[in-house]
């Protein structure tokens, strides 16, 4: 499979873009583990479709104006980590899941369910980061624990600030008649 590439600044830091012809195959991390994730090589670009669209998406959701990403997404792993990418991409934005809540949906292990977030090829689009430890600490990411802190933040604020214009919205179509 012939990829292509874009570098991408954020507020965590540089990102790596990479995408077949058509489909986002994968996000990564400037000072990612080497090997993490065994890709095809790729080639440098600054003109491509999809890198361009997913590098609007992301610049999107770190002006807290994005929840969710639509884009063609290829991810290639076993059945149960596509099981398990699945249901990070059913994690509310702005919420956490434990692994071990992760695993009793899945019907596996805490420790199986890490294994295959780590080898989550789209961090940030498939959000891997917003799972942590059963006491709510922040553990593992390719991304570093900084970046994962910085991405749920970013996330509360961003769900926060939409609650309050949510309920302003309701207020401004439906006053309240008890107030006084």
């Amino acid at each position: 499979m012939t990829l292509s590439y874009k570098e991408t600044h954020s507020p965590v830091g540089k990102l790596k873009l990479v995408a077949s012809s058509d489909s986002l195959v994968a996000v990564l991390w400037e000072q990612e583990r080497p090997n993490r994730l065994k890709l095809d090589p790729s080639t440098r670009v600054s003109r491509h479709p999809i890198l361009l669209e997913t590098e609007r998406q992301l610049t999107e959701y770190f002006a807290g104006k994005r929840t969710q990403f639509e884009l063609a997404l290829e991810m290639s792993g076993s059945e149960f980590q596509m099981k398990v990418w699945r249901a990070l991409r059913e994690i509310p934005f702005g919420q956490t899941k434990s692994y071990r809540d992760l695993a009793t949906a899945l019907g596996s292990s805490p420790r199986a369910v890490g294994l295959a977030n780590g080898k989550n090829p789209l961090s940030i689009i498939v959000p891997c980061h917003r799972v942590v430890g059963s006491d709510g600490s922040l553990t593992g990411f390719a991304g570093g624990l900084q970046a994962k802190a910085a991405l749920l933040a970013l996330e509360a604020k961003a769900a926060a600030t939409m609650n309050d214009w949510q309920v302003a919205e309701k207020l401004s179509r439906n006053p309240s008649t008890g107030s006084g």
